[in-house]
């Protein structure tokens, strides 16, 4: 061989071009710049991991103490995201989202400062609150300025930088919470601030202008009575709870394995690692594929991963469990936003992602809640085995649901092409 066939050959812009445009390209300015700020929001959540080592070690409360303010932080969750939703329709996503998030810094500095289990508890309902309030704003936002086929690659991209800036997050929290958990409850404050100051200055709004929403009440109850949305709502809720108990009960399931809080941890940053890999390979392909199928063979995957940790004893049987899951997550993730976009007129896009993201809130507040009472009955098989059923039992509703998820997804392709 000459030292010419010796010397490797650097991938030609063509393929770099090939490789990329089907994942990232084709997509507006205006989406960079919502996918930048959430970026960089994500970066600074460095309070929630840390907040109960913070209420019990600095500040002094009780574990029953500590649980009463984060659950107060989940209630505030379940408000914050359906007036998020309203506000959204009524004043804008913009002005939504600047609001939210510049108030989610304001609050995040209270919660930090405050002293007493009174104040502490009133800083977390106001955090809660404000903290997710801007989610149905940036999720209606993407609806508005992306045209549905471009919609899950759009949203998986959004995963994608939600979990790249978790995982550091994570790495960078925990160094600096040795420093002073101070510092913590500042860099959050920032991030929040600045996502909310770079959607202000980066993006126009996006509502139709025609489009004032109605009455809170009024249209609250038009997306309750779209039985498939509310009966995709709940689908979530369920496939949400099996989800969220890798990140609350499963360092308990494992302690009772004899293996601790390093283990944990080495154990699920192979969730963040797997995703930041795979996600963006495969995110494109599978959104071309019939979205509810697609979700089905995520629940399914999720289902078996979670039945496997039954049987899960040692890091490297968790390790391995946790990969088949996330490996259900990366796929129902593909297309679980979409669907939303694909059910919700324009003008009700807010209150319809508000109620998307109670299932989310609502799974956060009772993933500890029934995992840990389970955990407690039955020990680790009862809670991964139910965790099966559920997921099982979440995927053949979604079978049923597909028929009329599908009609909706073809209604509004169809009603996009004819209006080019």
């Amino acid at each position: 061989m000459t030292a010419l066939e010796d010397t490797p050959v650097a991938p030609s812009p063509g393929r770099l071009a090939t490789f990329f445009a089907p994942r990232v390209g084709g997509l507006p300015r205006s989406f960079w710049a919502l996918w930048t700020g959430t970026l960089l929001n994500r970066l600074g959540t460095m309070v929630q991991p840390f907040l109960g080592l913070y209420l019990t070690n600095v500040r002094g409360l009780s574990l029953g103490e500590a649980g009463l303010v984060m659950a107060t932080l989940g209630a505030g969750s379940l408000g914050g995201t359906l007036a998020g939703g309203a506000l959204a329709d009524r004043i804008g996503r913009r002005a939504t989202l600047t609001l939210a998030t510049v108030g989610s810094g304001v609050s995040m500095l209270a919660l930090g400062y405050a002293h007493g289990i009174v104040a502490i508890v009133a800083a977390a309902l106001l955090v809660g609150m404000l903290l997710d309030m801007h989610r149905p704003a940036a999720q209606a936002m993407i609806a508005d300025i992306i045209s549905p086929a471009d919609r899950p690659r759009a949203f998986g991209l959004l995963f994608w930088a939600i979990n790249l800036g978790w995982a550091v997050a994570m790495v960078v929290g925990g160094a600096l919470a040795q420093q002073g958990f101070l510092w913590l409850f500042w860099i959050d404050a920032l991030t929040c601030a600045a996502f909310g100051l770079l959607v202000w200055r980066a993006i126009p709004e996006t509502r139709a202008r025609e489009h004032g929403g109605g009455g809170v009440l009024q249209g609250f109850g038009e997306v309750l009575h779209d039985r498939v949305m509310v009966g995709y709502s709940l689908i979530c809720l369920a496939y949400i709870f099996v989800i969220m108990q890798g990140m609350t009960t499963m360092p308990l399931a494992m302690r009772e394995d004899g293996l601790g809080p390093r283990d944990y941890g080495l154990a699920i940053a192979a969730n963040g690692v797997l995703i930041i890999i795979v996600q963006p390979l495969v995110n494109a392909w599978l959104s071309r594929r019939d979205h509810s199928l697609v979700m089905v063979a995520g629940f399914v995957l999720v289902g078996i991963g979670y039945g496997l940790t039954s049987l899960a004893s040692s890091l490297g049987t968790y390790t391995a469990t946790i990969l088949v899951w996330t490996l259900g997550e990366i796929t129902a993730a593909a297309v679980l936003q979409a669907v939303v976009a694909d059910l919700a007129p324009s003008h009700l896009r807010g209150r319809y992602n508000g109620l998307y993201g109670m299932a989310w809130s609502g799974g956060f507040l009772l993933a500890p809640l029934g995992g840990t009472q389970l955990l407690a009955l039955g020990g680790g098989p009862a809670l991964w085995l139910t965790c099966m059923g559920l997921a099982f039992a979440a995927a053949a509703a979604l079978l049923a649901l597909a028929p009329a998820i599908r009609r909706r997804h073809d209604a509004v392709l169809k009603a996009t092409f004819s209006s080019e």
